[in-house]
C-alpha cells in the first residue's frame, strides 16, 4: 500500500482536490478546471493535469484513495454469505412496484421459493455439500486397464 505521506513534498490541498475530482469523474482535464478555476483553457487543463498526475506523491495519494474505495464497495465475502442465509431464511425483502390507476405503488416482498432454493444451492455449493467424494484406490485403477484399451483409437 502506497503511503504519499512518507514522500519528500506531500500534495497540496488543492492538489488533493484535483485527485479527489479526477477520482470522482474520471477526467483529469474537468478535474483540473474544477480544482483551479482560473485555468480557462481545456488544453493548457489537459497538459497540466496530465503533469500533476506524474507526481509520486499525488500518484501515492491516488492509490491509497482507490484502494480505500475499493474496501467499501465490494462486498466480503462474510457479507455475501449472511445475505445469502437471510434470503434463503426469508428475512430479506425485495422491493417490488406495481402500478394501478391510483399511481405507483412499492410493495415489500420476501424471497419466493425459487429465490431461497437459489440462495441455498450457492451457499451449499460455498460449503461444498454436493460434491460427491470418491476414493479410488490402485486396484480400482488396475480394474479400469481393460476398459482404457478398447477405447483407445489406431487412428
Amino acid at each position: 500500500m502506497a503511503d504519499f505521506r512518507n514522500s519528500m513534498t506531500p500534495p497540496t490541498e488543492l492538489q488533493m482536490r484535483f485527485a479527489d475530482l479526477f477520482l470522482q469523474h474520471g477526467d483529469a482535464t474537468r478535474a483540473y478546471m474544477e480544482a483551479y478555476p482560473n485555468v480557462k483553457s481545456k488544453s493548457v487543463a489537459s497538459s497540466a493535469a496530465h503533469n500533476l498526475r506524474q507526481k509520486s506523491s499525488l500518484k501515492a495519494y491516488i492509490e491509497t484513495k482507490l484502494e480505500e474505495m475499493g474496501e467499501q464497495r465490494v462486498a466480503k465475502a462474510q457479507e455475501v454469505l449472511e445475505y445469502l442465509t437471510s434470503v434463503m431464511r426469508g428475512e430479506a425483502k425485495a422491493h417490488v412496484a406495481l402500478s394501478s390507476t391510483d399511481g405507483a405503488v412499492v410493495l415489500e416482498k420476501p424471497p419466493d421459493e425459487k429465490e431461497k432454493l437459489r440462495a441455498a444451492e450457492l451457499l451449499g455449493k460455498r460449503y461444498r455439500l454436493f460434491t460427491d467424494q470418491l476414493a479410488i484406490g490402485a486396484a480400482d485403477v488396475e480394474d479400469l486397464a481393460p476398459l482404457a484399451e478398447l477405447l483407445k483409437c489406431d487412428n
